[in-house]
C-alpha cells in the first residue's frame, strides 16, 4: 500500500513540529525517517498512524483520503521503541490479542487463530519461546515479539517508532539485520523512525531526512550519503571536516591554500564552505599541491584497520580529523607533535548566507 503525505502541518503551541511537509512512501518500501531529536520525524509517523491529528494537509493510503480515519480503520501496524507487551501474558497471547478483540463477525477461529500465531513466532524466530511471559525474554526477543503482534493483524503499513533505541549496540546491530531479513519475507509498506544514521542507512529503501519540520533530501541510503543537497545532510551524516573560505571561479581559498570547486566556476568572489569527510582526507610527509594544509599531529586513536588522527592546522589553528588505513599510518609512522601534510581528496563546496 502507497502513503502520500500532502502539506502537512502541526504545531504545539508556537513550536512548528511539521512546516507543509509532502512525502511519497511507494508500496513495499522499508522508509527511514532520520533526523535529530526535534526534527519532526515522530509527529509524521504518529499522524500518518492517525494516532495525532494535523492542523492541515492531508494523508492518503492507496490513493484514498485516510485523513479523517480513526486508528481502528487505517489498518496500520505500530511498534513503539519500549516494546508495550502485555506483562500478565504469554508471548503466544499478546501476539494473538489483536485477533481475539476483532469483533465476533471478522474474528477468527482459535484454530486459525493458532495457526497465524505460530506462523509469526516461525517467522520472528521465537517458536519455543510461546508460553514464556515478557519479563522472560531479553530487549531484543520482546521486540521481535512486539513486531510480530503488530504483523499479527495483517497491516497494510507497519510503522515503527525508534524500535531499537532502548537496545544495547551488539543487539541493535542484529536486529537490523533481521529486520531487513523480516521485511523482504512480507514485504508490507514500513516506516520506521530513527536518530541512528547507520541504522537508517544500513536498514531501508529509503531515507528522508529531516530537520526542524521540513525534510532536508529524500533519496537512496547512497543518493543522501554520497551526494548530499544541503549542508545539514552533509554534516549530519557521517563525520565530516568543515574549512571556511573564499569561493572564486571555482576555487575555495582556505588561508594560504586552495582547493578545486568546478561547481562554483562561473560564481564571484563570496564565503564559502568546504566539507570533507574523513576518510576523503590524504596525510603525506611532504607538501604533494596547492591543496596541502600542513598540520600538527595532535591524538591517535589506533585501534582497528581503521586509525584516527586529529591534527590541528598550522594555517588557521583548526582542528580536522583524518581517517587513514593501518598500513599508511604505520608507514608514515605518525605520533604526537609530527608534522605531516593534509590533502583533501574529495570537496563539495556550499555558499555561505550571508
Amino acid at each position: 500500500m502507497s502513503i502520500e503525505v500532502r502539506n502537512l502541518r502541526k504545531t504545539f503551541g508556537d513550536f512548528v513540529a511539521l512546516d507543509n511537509v509532502s512525502l511519497d512512501v511507494p508500496g513495499g518500501e522499508l522508509v527511514a525517517l532520520l533526523g535529530p531529536s526535534g526534527s519532526g520525524k515522530t509527529t509524521l509517523l504518529r499522524i500518518i498512524a492517525g494516532l495525532e491529528p494535523a492542523d492541515q494537509g492531508t494523508i492518503h493510503f492507496q490513493g484514498e483520503d485516510a485523513t479523517g480515519q480513526p486508528v481502528r480503520e487505517r489498518q496500520v501496524g505500530f511498534v513503539f521503541q519500549h516494546y508495550a507487551l502485555f506483562r500478565h501474558m504469554s508471548v503466544f497471547e499478546n501476539i494473538a490479542f489483536g485477533l481475539r478483540v476483532r469483533p465476533r463477525r471478522v474474528r477468527p477461529s482459535e484454530a486459525e487463530i493458532r495457526d497465524t500465531v505460530m506462523g509469526l513466532l516461525r517467522l520472528v524466530q521465537l517458536e519455543v519461546l510461546a508460553e514464556r511471559r515478557p519479563s522472560e525474554l531479553s530487549g531484543g526477543q520482546r521486540q521481535r515479539v512486539a513486531l510480530a503482534r503488530a504483523l499479527a493483524v495483517k497491516p497494510k503499513v507497519l510503522l515503527l517508532d525508534e524500535p531499537f533505541g532502548a537496545l544495547d549496540a551488539k543487539v541493535r546491530k542484529e536486529l537490523r539485520r533481521w529486520l531487513r531479513r523480516l521485511h523482504e519475507e512480507v514485504h508490507v509498506t514500513s516506516v520506521f523512525v530513527t536518530h541512528d544514521q547507520e541504522e537508517a542507512l544500513e536498514v531501508s529503501d529509503r531515507v528522508v531526512i529531516m530537520n526542524e519540520g521540513r525534510i532536508e533530501q529524500n533519496g537512496t541510503p547512497e543518493e543522501v550519503y554520497e551526494r548530499p543537497a544541503t549542508p545539514f545532510v552533509y554534516g549530519f551524516l557521517g563525520d565530516v571536516n568543515l574549512f571556511h573560505g573564499r569561493i572564486h571561479q571555482g576555487r575555495v581559498n582556505i588561508g594560504q591554500s586552495e582547493l578545486e570547486a568546478p561547481e562554483w566556476a562561473g560564481a564571484p568572489d563570496q564565503a564559502g564552505i568546504a566539507y570533507v569527510r574523513t576518510y576523503d582526507v590524504e596525510l603525506a610527509p611532504s607538501r604533494s599541491n596547492a591543496s596541502s594544509l600542513e598540520g600538527v599531529v595532535r591524538h591517535v586513536r589506533a585501534f582497528g584497520p581503521v586509525v584516527r588522527v586529529e591534527l590541528d592546522l598550522v594555517d588557521g589553528g583548526r582542528t580536522i580529523e583524518a581517517h587513514i588505513p593501518r598500513g599508511r599510518f604505520e608507514t608514515l609512522g605518525l605520533t604526537k607533535g609530527k608534522r605531516v601534510y593534509v590533502s583533501p581528496t574529495n570537496v563539495r563546496v556550499f555558499a555561505q548566507p550571508s
